[in-house]
């Protein structure tokens, strides 16, 4: 098996430690041959659990009739509970299952005849852990990932991160939950097992012999891909059947590009236990939940008060998109795609193309069976610890990251993506608290011609919202979306509306290196929008 990276793919592979002006001045010095990062397990570091992550060529049955064509994860333990592992069906990734403070060794197997890497979506780990494109491996190679769960409770998850093809890697498979458990959390009286549920939510374009279409040329680059067909734990027109109980139900949006305004058919408040790092400090209640690629949000629900035989769907709700891009949730955003937005295979919901959301079924429920369970929703679920202004390093002037489009590209502060081209504003200090704020056209600055907005999501630890300040809050666009945005919490993705600006608290303690933030529209991140911090 190789392990040697392709020197002439990658060309650094370690900045930890060295300054940004060294790098520029000797940017091949350091290379995945001379360090061989990742390519062997350590023999100081001795993992709890080991787990063999394999990406093969796959036909899985997903629709009626031939199977399809996807890039799948297949997952093993080695050493450990073998629950660390659920192998999901269609095309999804497995499902990781691991305690905080545990420690994990992961063998990453390329047998993809693409080079990839997989990143670890909110996890706090080092550096050389986090899946940076420029560790990306070939076919034929493996990737050793060594760390320790730090993390609080969570739904997290995980996905390819090779620059300039994220967003096709996902789509054709490569992405999957990582969920953690803590002591705090199990000693809450929380639905478990069976009652408490990971859902993945993603779109997609499928032809008429059942094969995944990825593409729209220009317009779908900076737009983002929208797909014409919901799956939901990589099913279409899923069903979830319930009994009469509460359960937690953990929203991923793992879509490419789209956001969903998710509602209840019968107007159902939705009681949020979690956010994307964990649980809340208590319940908070939302109309709606807004949700942009990347994030999650976990719900408690409760069923007890219905009859069995009922059914109650999960919609994603109409709302304005304008010239405001990804924001059109329903099928075509005028991205010369064709076909309207279909809830399932066939059943079309509307022909042609639309600039604006239309209101489409995410998945319905059905409630199959009675229960005698009599669980109630906890009045407090954890401690979260508040960030304060005082404690940043930079208190009185903050990080400014302006987001734009323009010409074709996709930048945050003007800059595209490129390795080896960290700049002295990307140098950061460790073991501080940095206050930052992402500009969106607020104030007329950044956006360019095309106001978008961006789910900005940075790497290594956890960050909390301080607030939002947008150019015209009484704008039909943002007040028809902003009562289901949830800022409380530890987050690791923001979404930034036009007009917007938005200030974060972020943590970088504990690790050096190289730790990027982009847009995860990931046909933006594709084009250049996304940059590295050095942590030193």
């Amino acid at each position: 098996m190789k392990n040697n990276v392709n020197i002439q793919r990658r060309k650094l592979l370690k900045f930890a430690g060295a300054s940004a002006a060294a790098l520029a001045t000797f940017p091949g010095l350091i290379n995945a041959k001379t360090m061989k990062v990742g390519s062997h397990a350590s023999s100081d570091f001795k993992a709890d659990v080991e787990i063999s992550l394999t990406g093969e060529v796959k036909n899985v049955a997903i629709f009626r009739g031939p199977k399809t064509h996807v890039w799948k994860v297949v997952g093993k333990v080695l050493k450990g509970d073998k629950s660390a592992i659920t192998n999901e069906e269609s095309y999804l990734a497995p499902t990781i299952r691991l305690h905080k403070g545990q420690k994990v060794r992961i063998y990453l197997k390329n047998e993809l005849p693409s080079a990839t890497i997989l990143h670890w979506h909110g996890l706090h780990v080092p550096a050389k852990m986090d899946g940076n494109p420029m560790y990306a491996i070939d076919n034929g190679e493996t990737y050793v990932y060594e760390f320790e769960i730090l993390n609080r409770a969570g739904t997290y998850w995980y996905h390819a991160h090779t620059h300039s093809l994220t967003a096709k890697h996902v789509y054709s498979g490569l992405a999957g939950f990582f969920i953690v458990s803590d002591d705090e959390e199990q000693a809450l009286k929380l639905p478990r097992g069976e009652f408490d549920v990971p859902l993945v939510i993603q779109d997609r374009n499928v032809d008429q012999q059942n094969q995944l279409q990825y593409g729209g040329g220009m317009r779908m680059e900076m737009h983002g891909f929208l797909g014409d067909q919901i799956l939901v734990n990589g099913t279409p027109e899923f069903e979830l059947s319930v009994a009469t109980r509460a359960y937690r139900l953990r929203l991923l949006n793992g879509s490419n590009s789209r956001i969903y305004k998710l509602a209840w058919d019968d107007g159902t408040p939705f009681k949020v236990i979690g956010t994307d790092g964990g649980l809340l400090e208590r319940p908070e209640t939302l109309p709606y939940i807004t949700l942009a690629p990347a994030e999650r949000r976990e719900i408690w629900v409760d069923f007890s008060d219905r009859k069995v035989g009922t059914e109650l769907t999960l919609r994603s709700s109409e709302f304005p998109s304008g010239g405001m891009g990804m924001m059109g949730g329903g099928m075509g955003g005028g991205m010369g795609m064709g076909g309207g937005m279909r809830g399932g295979r066939g059943g079309g919901m509307r022909g042609g193309q639309s600039h604006a959301s239309e209101d489409f079924t995410v998945l319905k429920v059905r409630v199959s069976k009675k229960s005698s369970s009599n669980d109630l929703l906890p009045k407090r679920l954890s401690k979260v610890k508040a960030l304060r202004l005082a404690d940043a390093a930079n208190s009185q002037s903050p990080r400014r990251i302006t987001l734009s489009m323009r010409h074709m590209s996709a930048l945050l502060n003007g800059r595209s993506y490129k390795i080896n081209d960290i700049r002295e504003d990307e140098i950061v200090p460790v073991n501080t608290l940095q206050l930052m704020e992402f500009n969106n056209g607020f104030h007329g600055m950044g956006g360019g011609m095309m106001g978008m907005p961006h789910p900005i999501h940075l790497h290594g630890e956890q960050f909390q919202v301080v607030k939002r300040e947008v150019r015209n809050k009484s704008g039909r666009g943002y007040t028809s979306v902003s009562e289901g945005f949830l800022d409380k919490g530890w987050k690791d993705t923001v979404l930034v509306m036009p007009g917007e600006k938005v200030t974060i608290l972020k943590p970088f303690n504990d690790f050096t290196g190289i730790f990027m933030y982009h847009c995860h529209n990931l046909e933006h991140e594709d084009m250049g929008m996304m940059r590295d911090l050095l942590v030193k």
